[in-house]
């Protein structure tokens, strides 16, 4: 089937300026998914992206290694910050109603892990109460993770997203989902049925 890509929407909703209007940087090129094609509700990635690997600390102040630790498992991925006023909140309130809409077995082997872009006001206490406001009903392993700016920049370049800019308030809207099979094969972008198309594109990438 032919791949129809969805490039001006994508340049729209790619970036969210949760503070600025600025644009953010243009290096690495972000993933840039494709319309609603085939099985999946999300935008489709072809290639199909591997499971990125790096370390962060999470919430504990303990070394969380992301592609050891997820492996093997339906995976949510995104970056953002937790005084964002719009993106942030609603894309991991999303992601918490499709998880507990999918069957329990699939959201039980799931994770969400949450990336701060604002290296100076989220610490471990802040991301950790902000996740708490998602994760109840869930039923999956919510992981909030912060680091130098060194090593969010990195992160964000293994797992080929924007980076973010004016101290992490212009960041990448797309949360990625991978799967048991290590890679990822959809990305969701801000809308209004985004729970919706998680919920649906979850229960088939957690069979993969």
């Amino acid at each position: 089937m032919k791949r129809v890509l969805a490039t001006i929407a994508a340049a729209a909703l790619l970036v969210a300026g949760c503070s600025s209007s600025k644009p953010s940087k243009a290096t690495p090129s972000e993933l840039q998914g494709g319309a609603k094609v085939g099985k999946y509700e999300g935008a489709g990635l072809d290639p199909a992206q591997p499971r990125p690997s790096f370390t962060l600390t999470d919430t504990a102040g303990k070394p969380f290694a992301f592609g050891s630790t997820t492996s093997g498992h339906p995976t949510f991925l995104f970056f953002g910050y937790t005084n964002c006023p719009d993106v942030c909140p609603a894309t991991l309130a999303d992601i918490a109603t499709a998880l507990r809409r999918v069957p329990a077995s699939v959201a039980e082997k799931s994770y969400v892990v949450f990336v701060t872009t604002d290296v100076k006001h989220d610490t471990g206490p802040v991301i950790k109460q902000w996740l708490a406001n998602f994760a109840s009903g869930a039923k999956a392993t919510f992981v909030g993770l912060r680091g130098t700016q060194a090593q969010i920049d990195a992160a964000q370049a293994a797992a080929h997203i924007t980076l973010a800019s004016d101290d992490g308030k212009t960041h990448s809207a797309s949360a990625l989902l991978y799967g048991p099979d290590d890679y990822a094969r959809v990305l969701f972008l801000q809308s209004n049925d985004e729970a919706k198309a998680m919920e649906h594109d979850l229960k088939i990438v957690a069979k993969a």
